[in-house]
């Protein structure tokens, strides 16, 4: 029984452990749910499946565990397929999938970035589901992190990027 409990503390440690390994990415309209109940900013990882930047900002800045805390702490995080093909409802509109060429984007994506479909970006909106900026291109931990900290406690409201971003102390 003694082993028995010292083996299942140690699971629970691991676990507890690595449960901030990963960002805790979320659907568009689960975001939007629990964004009613308690707001917070949220971020959306907007991506396609062959972007190899995309995968790229996956593997070497969303698994960062600095990154991934200030995520998960911060922020509802959304992946959202630039290409998806389901419909997503916001604010009494349905977005769907829109036929281009050979393959073609989702109409939510192409509004979050006005038009401008180029992956990965990332966007950010406010506590009232308000756009607040898109951000396109890969970005590196250390960049992203200033991104992150001007985003979420309203900074942007205060400062200046060029200003936040000369101040900013890393956690690196």
């Amino acid at each position: 029984m003694k082993y028995f409990l010292t083996h299942t503390v140690f699971l629970l440690a691991i676990l507890t452990s690595t449960a901030q390994d990963k960002v805790n990415w979320l659907s568009f309209e689960e975001a939007i749910s629990l964004n009613k109940e308690n707001p917070k900013p949220i971020l959306i990882d907007v991506y396609t499946d062959w972007c190899g930047w995309c995968k790229k900002m996956d593997r070497d800045t969303y698994s960062n565990k600095t990154i991934v805390k200030t995520i998960n702490d911060n922020f509802y995080a959304v992946k959202l397929d630039g290409e998806e093909k389901q419909d997503i409802l916001f604010n009494g509109q349905t977005f769907k999938f829109q036929e281009n060429g050979r393959k073609g984007y989702h109409q939510l994506a192409a509004a979050l970035l006005n038009g401008k479909l180029s992956y990965p970006a990332t966007v950010f909106m406010n506590k009232k589901e308000e756009l607040i900026q898109n951000i396109p291109g890969y970005h590196q931990k250390e960049k992203f992190e200033v991104i992150l900290a001007f985003f979420m406690n309203e900074n942007y409201r205060t400062y200046k990027w060029q200003d936040f971003q000369n101040n900013f102390k890393s956690n690196f």
